[in-house]
């Protein structure tokens, strides 16, 4: 994979972990093996590791190469491989713990994490203070779930552009975002020798164009004598005018290690110039610099690199100048919110104080995932996880948006692709919702067709619709917006609700049915409740009367009569004093809450207008039928006293009902004086 030659072309010595239990003499190959692996040439030192074992016959050699062959594998990121070579370096008991911490690490970018979570806890049992036990137990948890639960993302493999070598780091080119250029390693590419750390070959700059049908072209060389040579060139990227091209090479001098560096190419005329190396102050040769990214404004260029100073393995840095004609100025980490003692490479730099950079030690999914960081006011990086579909339990790294815009294109070493390192195409759809509902009669539950049901947003925008015949509606609603339900029909009282798709950041379906009240019948209030024999309402009433509060503002022209119900119990007289009292504190609740007492008539009936059975009450006590007046003789030949107590119940409510719909409202104070709150006393 050719991500490994950018992670590890960095002059640093990699040293094999060997038990003093392997204190036995060395075949030449496997020594070679070693020296091989000490400088990233991973390749190599696989084919001498597999000769020294084949002719090896002491056995805590092999042991000792069985686990060394792991160890290349991981490195040259061949999970598969890996995962293979520490089981058996376990089954043939290795005896430093570590195994089981790699072979968890392999499982984890092959997708088991029950598995690998089972092997981590066992590293922890061995090795209890080592935090990479953890965090490979908290990051396989979650990956679990991300994989279960994905973002909206989208994410498909851009075959127009991968072929079945390797195809990586894509980055915006012009200003229209109509062109891109990535490192592949194809035939064609100038660099025609084999990497000894990955064992492919070296990879080029090239580029497509879209047309304006949005065709992608096939992918071409970058064209130009000076950017792509028989070295490694790739990880590029291009500033917001498209004519400046910052890139990493990686040279190769026979018996030198010299480290990759970034260079500088403007545009002359349709192709790049002269590359020009880019110092970086305090990096030697033998240190790489790579995976540039300039900024929008051209001021400030992140790069990967270990550099003295940082917190582990590659970290992110940054170099700032005053203008574009000005010197860049010493690098800076860019601090522990971001860097970590593992790998972060491949940065991208999209907005001012928002990077994206990819990690090996973030929690994440597997192998590299990509990460966003946002600065704060008082320079602290917030690091979020993409999650998936853009990580995987394999290799993400190297994004590039396409502006502002939610899409653009990453690289990943997934399955399913066409080649080990493929690049895919992301974006994000536009928030789908929805708001569907019933327009219903209040009393009856029976569909209302033909009722008006208007939308109004936050946003200004209004829509309109009539109730089908079976009462439904439906309309979309947008992101970020509040929404009011207005409903009426000839003979209803208005209805309303309200829905907001306000911070929601997933698809959503909104469910709301609206009840109308026919002006010809009389409303029951529910939840209206008075202190034993009293007029006094109690708190628990508040909600109801707010609720009609709310519905006689919504039907200005209304006048109403509040009427109180008793059951049959007592005296004739008591009961109709009583509830007219009780009328009367439902009136003087509503007046204040600022309704004119114009539109309100108290009106108490005592036990004179026994209750009529609905359907909807029937459906709920199916012992009494529909149509049936609540009568003393009838509530008397109920078989059971708790059938009674619910009769007596029913009998007992406060309803009201429309006497007019030609009120005319008055003109409202202007004095700013809101009205007194009551809740209404019999006293």
């Amino acid at each position: 994979m050719k991500i490994i030659k950018y992670l590890l072309f960095f002059a640093v010595s990699f040293v094999l972990v060997e038990s003093t239990a392997f204190a036995q003499k060395k075949s030449k190959d496997e020594i070679r093996g070693d020296e091989a692996y000490e400088i990233g040439e991973y390749a190599a030192a696989i084919n001498y590791y597999k000769k020294a074992y084949a002719k090896e016959k002491n056995n805590a050699r092999k042991v000792e190469m069985v686990f060394k062959i792991g160890k290349c594998y991981s490195a040259k990121n061949e999970p598969r491989s890996a995962e293979l070579w520490f089981k058996k370096a376990i089954m043939v008991k290795y005896p430093d713990p570590i195994v089981y911490l790699y072979y968890a690490n392999e499982l984890k970018k092959n997708g088991k994490f029950e598995e690998a979570i089972k092997y981590y806890k066992k590293y922890k049992q061995m090795v209890p203070n080592d935090k990479r036990a953890d965090i490979g137990i908290k990051s396989s948890k979650m990956s679990a779930q991300w994989m279960a639960h994905p973002t909206r993302y989208k994410v498909e493999n851009m075959a127009m552009f991968n072929s079945r070598f390797e195809d990586f780091s894509p980055t915006y080119a012009t200003k229209k975002y109509d062109m891109v250029i990535f490192s592949s390693n194809r035939p064609g590419s100038k660099g025609n020798r084999t990497n000894k750390i990955t064992g492919h070959g070296f990879t080029d700059l090239w580029f497509s164009k879209r047309d304006r049908k949005g065709k992608w072209s096939v992918p071409a060389p970058l064209p130009g004598d000076f950017v792509n040579t028989e070295d490694d060139e790739g990880a590029s990227s291009v500033n917001r005018k498209g004519n400046t091209l910052y890139f990493t090479r990686c040279r190769v001098v026979k018996n030198k290690f010299v480290g990759c560096k970034i260079y500088e190419s403007k545009k002359k005329g349709v192709t790049f110039g002269e590359a020009v190396l880019i110092p970086i102050p305090g990096a030697s040769d033998s240190i790489s610099i790579a995976h540039p990214s300039i900024s929008p404004d051209d001021l400030t260029l992140y790069f990967a690199a270990e550099l003295p100073g940082g917190y582990g393995g590659k970290d992110i840095w940054m170099m700032k100048r005053e203008k574009k004609t000005k010197p860049w100025g010493e690098p800076v980490n860019l601090g522990p919110q971001v860097n970590t003692p593992g790998n972060e490479v491949f940065p991208y730099a999209r907005k001012k104080n928002e990077i994206y950079f990819s990690s090996d030690y973030l929690p994440g999914m597997g192998g590299l995932d990509i990460f966003k960081a946002v600065r704060d006011d008082n320079g602290k990086w917030r690091v979020e996880n993409l999650k998936y579909p853009i990580n995987s339990p394999s290799d993400d790294f190297g994004i590039t948006f396409e502006g502002n815009k939610e899409r653009g294109f990453f690289s990943s070493s997934r399955p399913g692709g066409i080649g080990s390192d493929d690049i895919y195409k992301f974006w994000l759809p536009p928030l789908q919702f929805t708001l569907s509902g019933y327009v219903l009669d209040q009393k009856t539950d029976d569909p209302i067709a033909g009722a008006k049901v208007v939308l109004k947003g936050s946003d200004g925008s209004t829509q309109e619709v009539l109730s089908e015949a079976d009462g439904s509606f439906k309309f979309k609603l947008k992101p970020n917006t509040d929404y009011q339900v207005f409903v009426s029909k000839k003979d209803y009282l208005n209805g309303s609700a309200s829905v907001s798709t306000v911070g929601i950041e997933e698809d959503k379906d909104f469910k709301q049915d609206v009840y109308l009240a026919s002006v010809k019948k009389a409303i029951q209030l529910p939840n209206i409740f008075y202190d034993y024999a009293k007029a006094t309402l109690r708190p628990e009433s508040k909600a109801a009367l707010d609720e009609l509060v709310k519905t006689l503002n919504e039907n200005p022209n209304i006048v109403i009569e509040l009427s109180a119900h008793t059951d049959f119990r007592g005296n004739d007289e008591y009961n109709m004093e009583l509830s007219q009292r009780r009328a009367e504190s439902v009136v003087k609740y509503l007046i204040s809450k600022g309704i004119d007492p114009d539109r309100l008539v108290a009106k108490g009936y005592g036990e004179t207008k026994p209750r009529v059975v609905d359907k909807k009450t029937h459906k709920k006590y199916p012992f009494l039928p529909e149509g049936q007046a609540l009568t003393p003789e009838f509530i008397m030949s109920l078989p059971t006293e708790d059938q009674q107590e619910v009769a007596h119940q029913l009998n007992r409510r406060t309803e009201f009902k429309v006497l007019r719909q030609d009120y005319v409202p008055k003109p409202k104070p202007t004095n700013g004086v809101e009205p007194a709150d009551s809740t209404g006393t019999d006293e």
